[in-house]
C-alpha cells in the first residue's frame, strides 16, 4: 500500500469518526420518523470505522484516535439544522473517501467505492429529507472552485 493511500485512509478514519459523533448530536432533534434514519447512519459510520481500524491495523499504519469532541461547523438548534448538518456530515465523509480512489486499486479500491457511493447517497436522503433543493450534487464530495 502506498503512503498516499494509508494518509487517505487516515483521513477517512477520522471523517468517519467526526460523523459518529455528528450523528449522536443531531439525531435528537430530528422528528421520530428521521431518528430511525439517523440511527442507521450512525451505525453504517461505526461498522465503517471498525473495518477501518482492522484494515490499518492489520497493514501495521497507525490508526487516529478519535477526538473528545468535534466543532460543529454551525449551531445546532432545531430539525432544520439538524438535517442540515447530516447532509453536510455525508458531504464531508464523501470527500474523504473520493480522494482515496485516486490512489486505491483491487479490493481496496473496491471498498473505498462501497462507502464513498454509500455517503454520496445518504447525503442526498438527508437533503431530500430536509427539501433542500438540489437534492443531488454532481460529483459528490469534489471541492468546488
Amino acid at each position: 500500500m502506498s503512503e498516499k493511500l494509508a494518509e487517505r485512509l487516515q483521513a477517512a478514519l477520522n471523517a468517519e469518526h467526526s460523523a459518529i459523533f455528528a450523528y449522536a448530536r443531531f439525531g435528537v432533534l430530528l422528528a421520530k420518523a428521521m431518528q430511525k434514519e439517523a440511527r442507521a447512519g450512525e451505525e453504517m459510520h461505526r461498522t465503517r470505522r471498525d473495518a477501518l481500524l482492522v484494515q490499518l491495523a492489520e497493514l501495521k499504519v497507525a490508526a487516529p484516535v478519535a477526538q473528545a469532541g468535534y466543532a460543529l461547523p454551525f449551531p445546532l438548534t432545531d430539525p432544520a439544522t439538524a438535517l442540515k448538518l447530516a447532509a453536510y456530515v455525508e458531504d464531508g465523509v464523501a470527500a474523504t473517501w473520493r480522494a482515496a480512489l485516486a490512489d486505491a486499486e483491487g479490493e481496496v479500491r473496491r471498498q473505498v467505492l462501497v462507502a464513498y457511493t454509500d455517503a454520496a447517497v445518504r447525503g442526498t436522503r438527508w437533503r431530500r429529507l430536509g427539501a433542500v433543493s438540489p437534492a443531488t450534487v454532481p460529483y459528490p464530495g469534489r471541492k468546488t472552485q
